[in-house]
């Protein structure tokens, strides 16, 4: 790990822990440099890349303070099924199928949990997931026993870029067993990565069945 890399992650390590709080000042430059025993130029390098990713505000003459918490809009967002399903006015319920440690390459140590997402008397969505513990330590000491991992990262663990890829499948017996699907086993997929400025925090599988699940997305006049 370079000296400006070790620099964004402690800094983000403090953020995301609590330690610092938003409207928080960080220390100056020539504190960091000290602190570190390198260039201001690197120091520089470092705060730039963390306040491009929403994690800080540099202020002139002031110096550099814990950003809020940015509001994401996106084409898709990134959505707690929990409040999706009761929104619809119908009861909510995750299922934990499984959850254990593994390597897995480009996130390390990560936590892997499956279950499913029901909506009233039916599932709703197949999860597959995986976290990484470099990135979200706390997570292995939760068992996502009552509350889906999805949700609890939302709450616990803010992120700075999301990417999804969404495709129709065709559901494997065993797939469409636990979704209780008969007949046409069609299927949306939705894939999304998330990160947190250049740190991987999880990647996602959530498989719904295709007459149960769609996308809406609203658009206004002159909108890009």
């Amino acid at each position: 790990m370079t000296v400006e890399e070790r620099i964004r992650s402690d800094i983000e390590a403090r953020v995301h822990s609590g330690a610092w709080r938003p409207g928080d000042r960080i220390p100056f430059e020539h504190e960091l440099v000290a602190a570190y025993g390198c260039s201001r130029g690197t120091v520089s390098k470092a705060l730039t890349r963390l306040a491009r990713a929403g994690l800080i505000e540099r202020r002139r003459k002031a110096g550099s303070f814990v950003a809020d918490p940015q509001v994401h809009s996106a084409v898709l967002e990134v959505p707690d099924l929990a409040r999706m399903i009761a929104a619809r006015g119908e009861q909510y319920r995750w299922e934990l199928r499984g959850r254990w440690s593994a390597e897995e390459p480009g996130f390390g140590s990560a936590l892997f949990v499956e279950g499913l997402h029901h909506a009233g008397d039916k599932p709703l969505c197949l999860e597959s997931r995986l976290i990484s513990l470099a990135a979200v330590p706390q997570a292995s000491e939760e068992p996502f026993a009552q509350v889906s991992p999805g949700g609890w990262l939302l709450q616990h663990v803010p992120w700075t870029r999301a990417r999804h890829e969404i495709r129709a499948i065709e559901a494997t017996s065993a797939q469409a067993g636990l979704l209780d699907m008969t007949g046409a086993k069609a299927c949306l997929l939705i894939e999304r990565w998330t990160w947190r400025v250049d740190q991987p925090v999880t990647r996602v599988e959530q498989l719904f069945p295709g007459d149960r699940y769609d996308l809406t997305a609203e658009f206004k006049p002159g909108a890009k």
